[in-house]
């Protein structure tokens, strides 16, 4: 097992499978067998497309990246894997933040071994980011909590806030056919035209100049608005006149590249991601499984998932 194959994309809308050499196994480094990946539409749209703005290459770099934005590189989070050698024993079920690559060599610190379902587990980054957004946004029990955009970083945090007791959590989208979805994570479901207005907190994951306008319209006196969306190299209008001042809305940015301060003193990303994972285990995230193909498929298939209307597309590297 000294080759590999991983995703490179190469040009705007365009990418390959290419062949590697795997470096030599270090005693503190582990080959990972991939089972399964992820797309993470949002931000793999815009590395496809070449839209990582300049001043954002060196932050955009991804765990065990490979190649320069924007083009060649390779890019991607979302892996879930079987340890076939190294520091780790055989056969430990491990995610690891690693671009779609079908066998790689990481330091064993890089892969976070866990024992819910393999297929499931790729879910861990999004996990994680809306697990931020909701530290980020101060949601507690009893709040009104409305989430804007019910893709996957979206129902991902409208699940996690309807889990706060008492909390009232209310997921927005423009395609009413999202309210299934909303039925299976335990929250209620409404078209921008409907949304309850006087929110507590507002969370915009839509990625949309309408939603980001929505998000703003329907926060109470004093609200918190966080921003979940990355625009890339867009620039989006928002109505900060009218009402916004006189409102005191606080609008708050979320990322998850950084442990939000009142966390920071105690959270590492390691702990972070374990506590992702562990939230894995709860079968209703099934649902936000909405395509899958064959690793082999991927250079064909990716360009259409990151611009369809489907939730997290699967890779599954077992299919030969």
């Amino acid at each position: 097992m000294t080759q590999a194959r991983a995703l490179w994309a190469v040009a705007p809308g365009r990418c390959e499978l290419r062949d590697e050499a795997l470096p030599a196994l270090g005693a503190d480094d582990v080959l990972v067998e991939a089972t399964w990946s992820a797309v993470s539409k949002g931000t793999e749209g815009l590395v496809l497309a070449g839209r990582v703005p300049v001043s954002q290459h060196e932050a955009m770099r991804g765990p065990h990246m490979g190649g320069d934005f924007p083009f060649p590189v390779k890019y991607g989070y979302c892996v879930s894997g079987t340890v076939v050698d190294g520091a780790l024993p055989a056969g430990t079920q491990v995610f690891c933040l690693h671009p779609h690559q079908d066998r790689f060599v990481v330091p064993a610190s890089w892969a976070v071994p866990h024992r819910v379902a393999a297929d499931r587990a790729v879910l861990a980054a999004n996990v994680e980011t809306a697990l931020n957004v909701v530290w980020d946004s101060g949601a507690g029990p009893g709040d009104r909590v409305v989430v804007v955009g019910a893709g996957v970083v979206g129902c991902l945090v409208a699940w996690l806030a309807g889990q706060l007791p008492g909390a009232e959590v209310t997921l927005v989208d423009v395609l009413p056919e999202r309210a299934a979805m909303a039925e299976v994570l335990g929250v209620s479901f409404a078209t921008p035209d409907d949304v309850p207005d006087d929110a507590d907190v507002v969370v915009h994951a839509s990625a949309t100049e309408a939603g980001a306008r929505t998000a703003l319209a329907v926060a109470g006196h004093d609200a918190m608005v966080v921003e979940a969306s990355w625009f890339g190299d867009r620039s989006i209008s928002l109505p900060l006149g009218e009402a916004f001042h006189s409102r005191r809305l606080v609008l708050r940015s979320s990322q998850v590249g950084q442990i939000p301060p009142r966390r920071r003193p105690r959270w590492t990303h390691r702990r972070r991601l374990e506590k992702a994972l562990e939230l894995c285990a709860d079968p209703r995230l099934d649902a936000l499984f909405t395509s899958a193909c064959p690793f082999d498929e991927l250079p064909l298939r990716l360009p259409e998932v990151v611009a369809g209307s489907g939730l997290c597309h699967r890779v599954d590297y077992r299919a030969r």
